[in-house]
């Protein structure tokens, strides 16, 4: 775009079908672009305008992305008129649907249920229903606790499980510091207890405290 199409003075304007279409097209090339994901089906809904608004006539719509905006889920799409008597800048809020395989739930299960193979099947769902990404592969999902009752045919997403706890406090732990064509490894002594992918602390042999992010089991790395 932008879209060549004259308006009226009222938001009604932008049901018109011509319009509608470009729009469309504009946020599906966009939603495709931004998170792009092969064999999903990705579907745009526009919204409406409030009915109240009453807008200039415009021969030219310039659609863009308000700062902060993704083309997922429910978000907005900014239209501002660039050829008219008045210029003018309004919102139309949008759903951007895609649909794409993942692992749901065979059954109903209860908060704590540690996952198994045999609770898993695969689904085509909405990844972009929440802004947290279904989770796909089984090593993500196996081993871990449901921190919610949960029902027959839901996705599963990293916030709805526990995290793998990979060592206790006060255990000893390898820590890593990964860089550019090196990697130095020292031992400690955790000061919390590991929980994947999140900060912990651990004392070295020499007495300095150091932060870093639990990995594995007792091991803990530094990106650097």
């Amino acid at each position: 775009m932008p879209a060549q199409a004259q308006t009226t003075a009222t938001a009604q304007t932008f049901d018109s079908a011509a319009l509608g279409a470009e729009l469309q097209r504009w946020t599906l090339a966009r939603a495709d672009a931004a998170e792009p994901r092969p064999g999903a089906r990705v579907s745009v809904t526009l919204g409406q305008l409030d009915p109240r608004l009453k807008l200039a006539p415009c021969s030219q719509i310039e659609p863009y992305l308000p700062t902060g905006s993704r083309p997922w889920g429910r978000t907005r799409v900014g239209l501002r008129c660039t050829s008219g008597p008045s210029f003018w800048n309004v919102f139309l809020p949008v759903t951007v649907q895609v649909h794409a395989a993942a692992l749901v739930l065979r059954e109903p299960l209860p908060a704590g249920t540690v996952l198994t193979e045999a609770h898993l099947t695969d689904a085509e769902v909405d990844w972009a229903e929440r802004p947290a990404p279904p989770l796909a592969e089984l090593d993500a999902l196996l081993g871990r606790a449901l921190v919610r009752p949960m029902a027959a045919g839901e996705p599963l997403r990293d916030n709805d499980l526990q995290r793998t706890v990979w060592f206790a406090a006060g255990e000893r732990v390898k820590v890593t510091a990964l860089g550019r064509g090196y990697r130095v490894s020292v031992e400690g002594q955790a000061l919390s207890r590991g929980l994947d992918g999140q900060p912990v602390r651990v004392r070295t042999e020499g007495g300095k405290v150091i932060s870093g992010k639990a990995v594995a089991p007792r091991e803990v790395e530094i990106a650097l």
